[in-house]
């Protein structure tokens, strides 16, 4: 199993920026990859970002790339999701996730909360 915790989730107003991190634990060798997501209310989930444990390789949403800069800081087991000239349609609960060689997010944190205000 591996454990997944969320942090820095707050309110920022449109424009600003904002950094969220992701701390694993448990079973943390085998993660592969590890990815954020969001959830605004009444819509589906969406993938954000993902990052490659081994090579740091990233990949992005359209709607976030040049924004949002996903890394990883493999002596602390972290993932961090750095979010810049935020606009209020990026209001959402912001979930890490964190899966192994399979395509199957298996694990993920509790959420936080993230508030854009125009």
């Amino acid at each position: 199993q591996v454990h997944l915790v969320e942090s820095g989730g707050g309110l920022v107003q449109a424009g600003g920026s904002l950094k969220l991190s992701c701390a694993a634990s448990g079973r943390t060798f085998s993660v592969y990859a590890m990815a954020w997501f969001r959830q605004a209310p009444g819509k589906e989930r969406q993938f954000v970002a993902d990052i490659k444990w081994g090579d740091g390789g990233t990949s992005y949403a359209d709607s976030v790339k040049g924004r949002f800069t996903i890394s990883r800081d493999n002596t602390k087991n972290t993932a961090s999701l750095q979010m810049e000239s935020l606009k209020f349609e990026d209001t959402a609960v912001y979930y890490c996730a964190a899966r192994g060689g399979t395509a199957i997010w298996d694990y993920w944190g509790q959420g936080t909360q993230v508030t854009v205000s125009s």
